[in-house]
């Protein structure tokens, strides 16, 4: 999944013509105190961060007047939000709200079905919600091949107890964000608060929005607005991993490869993905290795995409060393994944006589990447030593190369 940023998001619903509060995005107080101006107190001002729950952490204030705008702006421009620093600002009118529901729709892959989701109680947290007063929720899934009919859309605010105007007001929006959902290949779309405000209209206050970053190449205009990649991170991507995210969307039909780079480290590591690397990267730890990254490959990535991910583990600074180590494979050619690897080192001019590597992989083609790799002179172990074998002696390995510099 991509994270969608909430201006982009209500941009995308304002192009549906679901309506959004106006606002303006900036990058400075000055520039939130112009924005506040031009748009009218009293404002909202928000940490335009890919995280939910700002709010809470305090990176949602009020301002009635330019000072407080000002100054508000500051205070959250300081701001770390679940550790994205905060850089630019989400500057709209404050709605008159008389009222909030909740809405919004996400796949639910267990049942392979688009699920809805919506309550008469918005404004907190939908666990809230569903925890104490479950009788305002209400959970329909659509049938993705005949889409959500408004007469559904209808029956489920009807059932939330809605009537009259605001059920007709409601049943269109929610028919609306069904379109948005499929037309943009979203993952989950949520409004929250689905504000009903003193006049009587129906606004997207709150949203929160991610898309299938396997589907982006079907969206363009999303290409340079959402950031592949940003549901796994617990920080923003750092420039590397940026770079092997495109990597990994190349060729995008075939095979994944998952980089996250590491504090510090000098072991390149790539792995086969699934609990058995994550016993590998444990075992790294526990015999004194530093590992720089933790890089997963499958699904029979092609030779350039094992050639990409295997030149961005090795271009990380202060590498010193490379360990491809994965279990027995049943659908990823080994032969294939030896010329991207062998393709790398020469690429980058490294000599596997020299530098510290060792590959650990049997199955398909087996014979085949055992040749390769003896050629290349890169290391190669199949099934006749464990995963744990493989750490063991690529640090033994790296103690050899680099005795005296104390690594």
């Amino acid at each position: 999944m991509a994270r969608v940023l909430e201006n982009v998001g209500k941009e995308l619903l304002k192009k549906n013509r679901i309506p959004t509060p106006d606002f303006l995005v900036v990058n400075d107080a000055l520039g939130a105190r112009k924005a506040a101006d031009e748009l009218g107190y009293p404002v909202v001002i928000k940490a335009l961060v890919a995280v939910g729950k700002r709010g809470k952490a305090g990176a949602v204030k009020f301002a009635e007047d330019a000072d407080q705008a000002e100054r508000m702006a500051r205070q959250i421009l300081s701001m770390t939000v679940r550790n994205f620093p905060v850089d630019r600002l989400l500057v709209e009118k404050k709605l008159d709200i008389s009222r909030e529901l909740y809405a919004s729709i996400s796949f639910d892959s267990s049942k392979g079905m688009p699920v809805i989701i919506s309550s008469s109680a918005g404004g907190v947290d939908i666990e809230e919600i569903a925890q104490n007063q479950p009788e305002k929720i209400i959970k329909r899934h659509v049938d993705i091949r005949e889409g959500l009919h408004l007469y559904q859309a209808k029956e489920i605010w009807s059932d939330l107890g809605l009537s009259g105007g605001l059920l007709q007001k409601a049943t269109t929006i929610l028919g609306r964000l069904y379109e948005v959902f499929v037309r943009y290949d979203a993952t989950i779309i949520e409004i929250n608060p689905l504000a009903v405000t003193s006049d009587g209209a129906l606004v997207a206050a709150a949203i929160l929005m991610g898309v299938d970053e396997e589907g982006l190449y079907r969206q363009p205009e999303l290409s340079d607005k959402v950031e592949a990649g940003s549901d796994r991170a617990w920080r923003p991507l750092t420039q590397l991993e940026k770079e092997m995210v495109a990597v990994d969307m190349t060729e995008s039909y075939r095979g994944t490869a998952r980089y996250t780079e590491m504090e510090g480290g000098d072991i390149g590591f790539l792995c086969g993905g699934g609990g058995g690397s994550l016993l590998v990267y444990d075992a790294l730890l526990r015999l004194g290795g530093k590992p720089a990254n933790y890089t997963e490959f499958g699904g029979n990535p092609p030779e350039a995409k094992t050639s990409g991910i295997v030149k961005g583990v090795l271009s990380k600074p202060g590498v010193k060393s490379f360990l491809m180590c994965g279990n027995i494979t049943n659908n990823t050619q080994t032969d294939v994944v030896a010329k991207g690897i062998i393709k790398a080192f020469q690429e980058m001019n490294i000599d596997p006589k020299k530098y510290p590597a060792l590959v650990r992989l049997a199955g398909v083609n087996d014979v085949e990447a055992r040749r390769l790799f003896a050629e290349a002179g890169i290391e190669y172990y199949g099934d006749e030593i464990t995963m744990e074998d493989a750490a063991e002696l690529i640090i033994d390995k790296m103690k050899k190369a680099y005795e005296g510099e104390g690594r």
